[in-house]
């Protein structure tokens, strides 16, 4: 395996697909995000990678400051802006957060995206690899991946129209093209892992 992540180490998504760089989902307000269990820029533990390189899958703690007034719920995205050979970032996790519903106001404890067990407040989506957090399992030997957890305050509700339903199956890509709410604040953090 380290060969081939050496061989595909300049095989990269393009920046122009990340969800971040989608012109529908741009605001001109700005969340901070920050984690008791990373700083921004900073290697992951393995306690939130994937269980098939060795890791805890757990997903990390997550604090945001309080979103603009208006802002009905959150989405929240976790993708690998460094997956070898895709055209966009494997989406890792997908989430509605309901900030009425949280235990702690701006805030997701340390396994809140648990796809058995998520926390309050909190609709896990489907993902790229499935639903519910997927810790980093990147190739050896392909370097340091980026995993963004990226938060959008949004006005309108995702799941509560007549589309509901479809919306809580749609892969991932598919959803983030159809959000016509508008975003009203948003935020990123960003870890990384390598093996």
């Amino acid at each position: 395996m380290t060969l081939l992540g050496t061989l595909l180490r300049n095989q990269r998504p393009h920046e122009r697909e990340h969800t971040w760089n989608q012109p529908h989902l741009t605001a001109v307000d700005t969340i901070e995000i920050t984690s008791a269990d990373f700083s921004h820029g900073s290697p992951l533990d393995s306690r939130y990678a994937g269980k098939r390189v060795g890791g805890g899958n757990v997903s990390p703690h997550l604090r945001w400051s309080p979103p603009p007034a208006g802002t009905t719920e959150l989405l929240l995205v976790v993708e690998d802006l460094d997956a070898p050979a895709v055209s966009k970032p494997p989406v890792h996790c997908m989430a509605i957060i309901d900030p009425a519903g949280l235990s702690t106001p701006n805030e997701l404890p340390s396994g809140a995206l648990d796809k058995d067990h998520p926390a309050p407040g909190v609709t896990l989506l489907r993902s790229t690899l499935g639903r519910g957090y997927r810790g980093p399992e990147p190739l050896k030997g392909h370097g340091p991946h980026r995993y963004v957890f990226e938060i959008y305050a949004l006005a309108d509700r995702l799941i509560d129209g007549p589309d509901a339903d479809g919306l809580l199956k749609a892969r991932p890509r598919k959803l983030l093209a159809a959000i016509k709410a508008s975003v009203v604040a948003r935020g990123r953090i960003t870890g990384t892992h390598q093996r």
